[in-house]
């Protein structure tokens, strides 16, 4: 009996198993939008030099085996002095079909990857708001999630660290 090898000198019955995780983008979809220019006339009036805040966060659920709903939430407020020109928060949401990996590989793509597939959508929607209320336009930079990411697995090793510290001291103690 031989072993059937494919032609790059895999084991054909193996191949399955060798395979590459998998991704697919299922869905893009607005999940929700907010829009309020609670000064609206009289902060038209005014000379447009505003502050921008921003706020960004993501979060993800796990909808059935191998199938995540990912969720970009952007709040953007411009603020005139004390006055409050307008205030939009989006929540960006896409489902992603990830397959097996390992787990930090599947953290970062829930994490950082799909973030980054679903910002382009969440800036367009902010920019069309900010649009519609005649405001100049607001043209959001790019957000660098994998740093973002990479930042707060770095944080939550610290806290591991320092919760085991703590840990050894009680232990020491008792």
């Amino acid at each position: 009996m031989t072993d059937e090898v494919n032609n790059n000198g895999v084991d054909a019955a193996a191949a399955p198993e060798a395979q590459a995780p998998q991704f697919a983008i299922q869905r893009i979809y607005l999940k929700d939008l907010s829009y309020e220019a609670p000064h609206a006339p009289t902060v038209f009036k005014k000379e447009w030099k505003p502050e921008i805040k921003l706020d960004v966060d993501t979060r993800s659920n796990k909808i059935e085996e191998n199938l995540y709903e990912v969720v970009l939430s952007i709040t953007a407020t411009a603020s005139l002095g004390e006055e409050t020109a307008f205030l939009i928060e989006v929540q960006q949401a896409g489902l992603f079909a990830i397959g097996d990996m390992p787990e930090l590989q599947g953290a970062q793509m829930l994490g950082a990857y799909c973030p980054n597939v679903l910002f382009p959508y969440a800036r367009e929607a902010i920019s069309n708001m900010v649009n519609r209320g005649t405001f100049p336009p607001l043209n959001l930079n790019p957000v660098n999630f994998d740093a973002v990411f990479a930042a707060y697995m770095q944080k939550r090793a610290q806290e591991a660290q320092a919760a085991k510290q703590q840990a050894d001291a009680s232990a020491a103690d008792a």
